[in-house]
């Protein structure tokens, strides 16, 4: 199997495909799509009246309302329109744990991936246009948000030429994304999240505020999520070589899980206050159970 055609899971995206993902703002679009866009037409979906002006259709004038308040009135619906998607995927070094496959686990860069892939393929298949950002310490590389399933291709083919490498600076990408982001979409930003915690909550705060909608999947070995190391063990910073330790991991577990507790509950209570859609995926868990479980859970949301 070829870099790229790895990252397409066909038990992934067949649990995936009868779901959907879908915007829970008001969306700018140009396609027929699956979203409500915040221009008015005369199909879909009631959503207000208006007073009937000259040239005005007369098969969409409310004669019940004119009836009763003797002013003609224009019935407009909701459009429904396509979602402009962009992925953020960090490639920095640390999403390469871990460096040998254990327990046939993914390893976090793969798990990413995979599921940033699974995404792009789930919204073109609903007409929307999705983009890649790809960075580490800086931008990497930007696929633009197409339609086009030949667009995914080179989507995917550009995650599969990347190999993880340098530090993570989220705040980079956010901040640069923010500049320029035009109208309202989606931004579902896929990390480890390990950066500076207050550059990256800056960060997402800039981001929202620009009028996106906000998804932050956090993707985290089960490693660094139960810390369950026995042996005397040699820690060595993936992304620092200066960070290099070599201790007794039972004294350290206790801390080690304190100080990680309060890092998950700071990002998720971020997240909250600034209706951020958080999701912690451990790449132990099944990605076909997860991504559905995640899709229902929006889809049950709205």
């Amino acid at each position: 199997m070829s870099d790229s055609r790895k990252f397409f899971q066909p038990d992934v995206l067949k649990a995936i495909t009868p779901l959907e993902l879908r915007a829970r703002q008001v969306v700018n679009g140009f396609l027929s799509g699956m979203h409500r866009s915040r221009y008015r037409g005369f199909s879909v979906e009631f959503a207000s009246h208006r007073l009937y002006a000259p040239g005005d259709d007369l098969r969409h004038i409310d004669w019940r309302a004119f009836g009763r308040l003797d002013k003609p009135f224009i019935k407009e619906h909701e459009v429904e329109t396509n979602m402009r998607v962009h992925l953020l995927l960090d490639g920095s070094e640390s999403m390469a744990y871990p460096e040998h496959a254990r327990d046939g686990r993914m390893t976090k860069w793969d798990y990413a991936a995979t599921v940033a892939a699974s995404l792009a393929h789930l919204l073109v298949g609903q007409q929307d246009s999705v983009g890649l950002t790809l960075f580490d310490e800086d931008v990497v590389n930007v696929a633009p948000p197409s339609t086009r399933k030949a667009s995914l291709s080179g989507l995917i083919g550009s995650i599969a030429e990347h190999r993880p490498q340098r530090r993570t600076q989220a705040r980079v990408v956010l901040d640069e994304l923010s500049g320029r982001a035009r109208g309202r979409g989606m931004v579902i930003l896929l990390s480890d999240l390990l950066t500076d915690v207050d550059e990256l909550i800056a960060g997402l705060r800039r981001l929202r505020f620009s009028g996106q909608e906000l998804l932050v999947l956090h993707i985290l070995d089960h490693d660094e999520l139960e810390f369950p190391f026995l042996d005397r063990t040699q820690f060595v910073g993936m992304e620092d070589a200066s960070l290099d330790v070599l201790a007794d991991p039972q004294s350290l577990r206790s801390a080690y899980l304190e100080a990680l507790h309060r890092f998950l509950t700071r990002v998720r209570g971020e997240c909250v206050n600034q209706r951020i859609d958080y999701a912690l995926f451990n790449t132990s868990d099944p990605l076909d159970i997860v991504l559905t479980r995640f899709l229902a859970r929006r889809r049950g949301a709205r």
